[in-house]
């Protein structure tokens, strides 16, 4: 099993930034790709980015492509979200997950994060 902890989220202005973090422990965290969706109340959780065992390939939902970054460090388990020109709508609980490959939907990752706010006023 492995244990996922997000962190980073918070009240922002609109055009403002926030970087998240999702801290792993428990089996190797380089063995798994990682990703990052968000979710609202009423509505489906929705894949925001991913990325491989090695950061090469990675993965963006269209709306946050050149505002959003992920990243990753596996020598210190740890997978980041770079949020850049935050918009009210980017306002959800954001979720980090782990799993075999870098895909986009929910079901493709094994193991996640009790997520963490972000909230974007206008």
């Amino acid at each position: 099993q492995v244990q996922l902890v997000e962190s980073g989220g918070g009240l922002v202005q609109a055009g403002g930034s926030l970087r998240l973090s999702c801290a792993a422990s428990g089996r190797t965290f380089s063995s798994y790709a990682m990703g990052w969706f968000r979710q609202t109340p009423g509505k489906e959780r929705e894949f925001v980015a991913a990325i491989s065992l090695g950061g090469v390939r990675i993965y963006y939902l269209d709306s946050v492509k050149g505002r959003f970054t992920i990243s990753r460090d596996n020598a210190k388990n740890t997978v980041y979200l770079q949020m850049n020109s935050l918009k009210p709508e980017d306002t959800a609980v954001y979720y980090c997950a782990a799993g075999r490959v870098p895909l986009t939907g929910v079901r493709d990752y094994d193991y996640w994060g009790q997520g963490t706010q972000v909230t974007v006023s206008s």
